[in-house]
């Protein structure tokens, strides 16, 4: 398959055209109009150095918040309210952290000073959302992502403390769940997403989902 060179048009490939690793398209840039209209389609972006890379993974890796897996650690945690939950105080603070954060055997980060910049500006117009949790007043953990709709497309989470992206995680998804959404995108299979219930689906039954459910005109408060 070819890879497709964006230009300064908003449109993208259609997503079977994607490489096997998911690999559909370069270049283009972050505009909140080119972002929005990347998720509604089941594309999302990636660097590879200065070079911005579009993905449509095949299969799909997601979450439905009737599957969500809550572990007996969580659960106790959550029952002493071990930290204090809250969503949307710290955005610039939860992806900048999930910017700078180590982790195992991952060098460097997707996040540049360009994606940070380009997803605050997503959360100032209100389609970018940030859950936290906090210790003793201090940021220890959180996770960002796109709300379109009754889709919540997660991106990146951190944690300072032990359990505070699980504790962090489970809350918002059950915050989610109160609001009606349907789908979870979790992108790409990781080992600790799989433990919350997230599992793959066809590319296809997931651009079909997101037709459905995804609502991007007005964005989620």
């Amino acid at each position: 398959m070819p890879l497709f060179a964006l230009d300064n048009k908003l449109v993208f490939p259609p997503v079977h055209l994607a490489e096997p690793d998911g690999l559909l398209a370069m270049g283009g840039d972050l505009s909140p109009e080119r972002l929005i209209l990347a998720y509604q389609q089941g594309i999302f972006p990636w660097y590879e150095g200065e070079t911005i890379l579009w993905w449509s993974p095949h299969p799909r890796f997601v979450l439905y918040p009737a599957e969500l897996k809550i572990s007996k650690t969580i659960r106790a945690l959550r029952k002493k309210n071990a930290f204090t939950f809250t969503i949307n105080k710290a955005f610039p603070e939860v992806i900048h952290a999930c910017r700078h954060i180590k982790r195992p055997g991952q060098e460097g980060t997707w996040i540049t000073p360009a994606v940070e910049a380009a997803y605050c500006r997503l959360h100032e117009s209100g389609f970018a959302h940030s859950a936290e949790v906090w210790l003793d007043g201090t940021l220890v953990g959180g996770l960002y992502g796109i709300r379109l709709g009754q889709v919540f497309f997660g991106e990146s989470m951190f944690s300072m403390v032990p359990n505070a992206s699980r504790y962090c995680f489970t809350s918002y998804m059950e915050q989610l769940i109160k609001e009606a959404v349907m789908l979870i995108d979790c992108q790409v299979y990781t080992e600790y997403l799989e433990s919350f219930g997230s599992r793959m689906i066809d590319r296809q039954d997931f651009i079909s989902q997101l037709a459905k459910w995804v609502h991007p005109s007005t964005p989620n408060s």
